[in-house]
């Protein structure tokens, strides 16, 4: 039988090779177009930030947009508290906006809360709440602090000629409630590895307008403006759900002792648990909105009105401010895939950071129906912790001690110097990055703060990927 050519035996082997290793190609690409498209792979989603309130937008714009869920009614109520919190007073008598002051702080909410993210320590988006320890010294001999009702059971107690808050600036023909003046103080420390780092810290002195100093026992608590979006989702968080992480006494021995802060909500008039705001003193983000109105712009309204009942703006307007940071979105996580960011998650829990940042919590009902029954990781438990002396204002507020925070959600953290760049972390913004944020936890986050000091430099690296990436 004659044999074939040599060469042809050659191309039918190379042939056969090329075949053989086609066919495997095609049943892997069949198998795993078959996995991706199985039951199993659609069911495991990735968590949602802001549940189906989430947008993906690494932006600097990505903390404005309307949650992608509202339906057509809420959306008409989102884009009309847009304009509400956009909105700048100015003194009376005005068509548009009146009631600025006649002392204030800022002239919009959207002044303090820049692209709805976090506000600098600078003048007309800092807030310096003082209170003094005894009530009744003075209190309302002048009326100049009139609008800033101290609610039942408060122990903020207001000082004469000033309130629960300094006023920075006055219309025409009123000044000021005093200067702030604040000096930065910086100190240096070494990791585990021996490299060295740098903390700042605010050095504040109050002045009357003559340049001579308030008097040296006020309690003072200089605080930044804090992100709005997601606040709705926190406030659909039950209460008993709140309640149920609680542990005052640390009773699992974890030393985590997270507890509610018991205040007053003005509509109810009865307690309630707080919610918002750094010592979390305010329950509702009708009741937040309406002290902001009046703290920081001088602006009466219906929850706070002036002596004589008269408000500057009506409840509708109230209401719509309230109902634009309800329905703000949350913006997604990003490299959920980066083996870097996954092992700084990793490393996040190891250190137990993930007992106060709680990833995940579940709303409840809620008249929003975009907010209802969502399944959120806002990192946070909102309870109040102790987080030592170093942070502590010393200016309690309620349940609230003076070495006490809620934990603040750190949701959405890796854009917050995308929208707003050279902004600062914490109560105060003195932390310049998430790193110096880390490093001035202390109290109950204190373990945690060494387990993030000890580590190698790699380690620390990627677990401040992981928080760049909520």
């Amino acid at each position: 039988m004659p044999q074939p050519m040599p060469w042809i035996a050659r191309l039918l082997r190379g042939w056969s090779r090329y075949a053989l290793l086609a066919l495997v190609a095609l049943g892997l690409g069949v198998t795993l177009a078959a996995l991706l498209r199985s039951p199993a792979a659609a069911q495991t989603p990735r968590p949602q930030a802001g549940g189906d309130t989430t947008i993906y937008s690494r932006t600097s714009r990505a903390y404005e947009q309307p949650a992608p869920n509202l339906d057509p009614y809420w959306a008409q109520r989102h884009a009309a508290g847009d304009l509400a919190f956009e909105a700048a007073f100015v003194t009376a008598p005005a068509r548009v906006n009146p009631g600025l002051g006649p002392l204030f702080n800022g002239t919009a909410c959207a002044g303090c809360h820049l692209k709805n993210g976090r506000g600098l320590p600078e003048k007309g988006q800092r807030a310096v709440r003082v209170s003094q320890r005894e009530p009744g010294i003075g209190h309302g001999s002048d009326g100049s602090f009139a609008l800033e009702v101290e609610a039942p059971g408060a122990n903020t107690f207001g000082v004469p000629g000033i309130g629960t808050q300094l006023q920075e600036q006055g219309v025409y023909g009123h000044a000021p409630e005093g200067v702030v003046q604040i000096a930065w103080q910086e100190q240096t420390g070494t990791y585990g590895d021996g490299a060295e780092y740098r903390l700042r810290s605010p050095q504040i002195t109050l002045l009357h307008l003559d340049g001579t100093p308030l008097p040296p026992d006020l309690l003072i608590s200089n605080r930044i403006a804090q992100p709005v979006f997601g606040a709705g989702l926190l406030e659909a968080v039950p209460e008993a759900a709140v309640l149920q992480r609680a542990d005052p006494g640390d009773s699992d021995g974890d030393g985590i002792s997270g507890r509610p802060n018991r205040v007053w909500n003005v509509v109810e008039q009865r307690p309630r648990v707080g919610r918002f705001g750094w010592k979390a003193n305010t329950p509702t983000l009708l009741q937040q909105s309406a002290s902001a109105y009046v703290n920081d712009m001088g602006v009466t309204n219906p929850l706070f009105p002036a002596a004589d009942g008269e408000t500057d703006i009506s409840m509708a307007t109230l209401e719509a401010a309230a109902a634009y940071v309800q329905t703000l979105a949350v913006p997604a996580r990003t490299l959920m895939d980066d083996p870097q960011v996954q092992r700084g998650e990793r490393l996040f829990a190891a250190a137990n950071c993930a007992a106060c940042h709680v990833s995940e919590l579940r709303t409840g009902p809620h008249p929003i129906p975009a907010l209802a029954h969502q399944t959120i990781h806002p990192y946070t438990d909102l309870l109040l912790h102790d987080l030592g002396p170093a942070l502590a204002d010393g200016r309690p507020d309620f349940d609230a001690s003076g070495s006490e925070w809620r934990t603040p959600p750190l949701w959405g953290v890796g854009l917050a110097q995308t929208v707003l760049p050279f902004s600062g972390f914490l109560h105060d913004g003195r932390a310049r990055t998430l790193e110096e944020a880390v490093l001035w936890h202390g109290g109950e986050a204190e373990q945690a703060r060494e387990s993030f000091r000890a580590m190698a430099a790699t380690d620390r690296a990627a677990l401040i990927r992981f928080l760049r990436s909520l």
